[in-house]
């Protein structure tokens, strides 16, 4: 590397404002993937006794409060950040370094659940071809794809967004009609999407759970501070992502479970693969024949794929600038490829990473994403604290105390009573990956006697060849 690259570096880092406060929310939104509602819906419905609505709703009122503490923490650290971001600087470099590394869990299946639910609407419409075969050839094709070129893909995601908004309507207003007729429950006006004998908040703890999974890319929000017009309005923008994004799921979640108050229909014969994978292409077929099935499958598909290219490209990118700054082993995860510009070891790593979704199911992958999201969700609760009432003292008046103190430390209870609900499993695994990172922590600082290394997944990352080493 010679000086020379300085100054792509500097211009790799600097980032043009021009993004408003809708542009933001709508990149929010495509990153969440509101179809998301109808892949899970089988599932967070059995689990739940039929009250699917009820799990959004509690998952919202969760997402509300960290969402508040997000905005605090961007309006008072406004550079393109994370939670790793914001409890380094609020608490200890240390924290921060365990914050992202349980984070990695994230990045690292994300990729997989894309893959998960593109594989089920290929097994709805040909149910004669073995599921392997669509995982490994969606690997190979997005694997492809990112190998090439890791620019972004907002515009697109803007395009697909607006198109699953728009057949996500005609979806509800086609069941709307289908209640008045008397399907379902027979009514569009009903308390029993939310509450009937046998429900108990246990199933529905477990189930918000789930359905918190589907918030998942509103604190992405965050990573356009500096590409924002004022960094003033991002703060509004991470909470109108969240309420916005909510109110989706609510709706198309009640509509849904009004049109099917049972969640057995989804298991045929007791066959619960149905119900673990995505049930979006029964849910279609169910309401609207095999025109509506494959116009709602289409929705999804064109989402889901967009957004498996936005998450593999994120986690080679965080990948990268783990072994730039010798977090990770250099040689390989910091290696460019000098003709694609781009970090091909990583990109190839996700993809084999991406093949295990030949053995798991929706529901267990989703449960081992939520352990790292609500451990991320926690501390940035908590760095609230932190960052206001310790460093800078603002604990005096009743106003800061109710901002600073009451409004994270309530969001800060209910995420941990979330992830005390985690599937067991879940909590298992991710109790295992900490341990790892704690260890791995204590090799890097050689016992804590040094300085730990950051690896914030915005960093600007450039090339051997003094380009950028993607656009995005």
């Amino acid at each position: 590397m010679t000086k020379t690259l300085m100054p792509a570096a500097k211009r790799g880092g600097s980032l043009k404002r021009n993004l408003g406060l809708w542009a933001i929310v709508g990149l929010g939104l495509g990153y969440m993937t509101p179809t998301v509602v109808f892949d899970t819906f089988g599932m967070v419905a059995r689990d739940t006794n039929n009250v699917v609505p009820l799990a959004y709703l509690v998952a919202l009122i969760v997402m509300v409060f960290t969402a508040v503490s997000y905005g605090k923490m961007a309006g008072a650290i406004p550079s393109a950040g994370s939670a790793y971001t914001y409890v380094k600087e609020s608490m200890h470099p240390n924290v921060g370094f365990m914050v992202g590394w349980t984070s990695l869990i994230d990045y690292m299946l994300l990729p997989m659940v894309n893959c998960l639910i593109i594989r089920s609407y290929l097994e709805a419409v040909f149910p004669g071809i073995p599921g392997w075969i669509w995982v490994v050839l969606y690997c190979v094709l997005v694997t492809g794809v990112i190998y090439l070129t890791m620019r972004g893909t907002s515009n697109v995601n803007m395009i697909l967004l607006v198109f699953s908004i728009i057949v996500m309507t005609v979806f509800v207003v086609m069941v709307w009609a289908q209640l008045a007729g008397g399907e379902g429950v027979g009514s569009v006006a009903s308390m029993q999407p939310f509450i009937h004998d046998g429900v108990t908040m246990g199933a529905v703890l477990m189930g918000a759970t789930i359905v918190c999974f589907s918030f998942i890319g509103f604190d992405a929000v965050t990573m356009y501070v500096e590409e924002a017009k004022s960094p003033k309005i991002v703060p509004r923008a991470i909470l109108l992502t969240v309420v916005l994004g909510g109110a989706i799921f609510l709706i198309a979640g009640y509509f849904t479970q009004l049109r099917f108050p049972d969640w057995e229909v989804f298991a045929p014969g007791g066959d619960m693969q149905y119900v673990e994978d995505s049930t979006l292409p029964l849910i279609g077929n169910f309401v609207g024949g095999p025109v509506l099935q494959a116009v709602l499958t289409a929705a999804g598909f064109a989402a889901t794929l967009a957004s498996g290219l936005a998450s593999h490209a994120s986690v080679s990118r965080m990948l990268l600038v783990m072994g730039r700054n010798n977090v990770l082993p250099k040689r390989f995860f910091g290696y460019i490829n000098p003709k694609t510009h781009t970090p091909t070891f990583n990109i190839v790593l996700t993809g084999v990473v991406c093949l295990l979704a030949i053995a798991f199911t929706l529901e267990m992958i989703a449960a081992f994403i939520n352990y790292g999201a609500l451990i991320a969700f926690t501390f940035v609760n908590l760095s609230v604290i932190a960052w206001f009432a310790i460093r800078q003292g603002r604990r005096k008046t009743p106003s800061d105390i109710f901002k600073f103190i009451v409004m994270p430390g309530i969001g800060t209870a209910l995420t941990g009573v979330l992830w005390a609900n985690l599937h067991p499993d879940a909590l298992i695994g991710g109790v295992i990956w900490t341990v790892i990172g704690l260890a791995y922590l204590l090799f890097l600082t050689k016992g804590f006697k040094r300085k730990v290394a950051g690896f914030d997944e915005s960093q600007p990352v450039t090339g051997y060849n003094k380009v950028p080493v993607d656009q995005d």
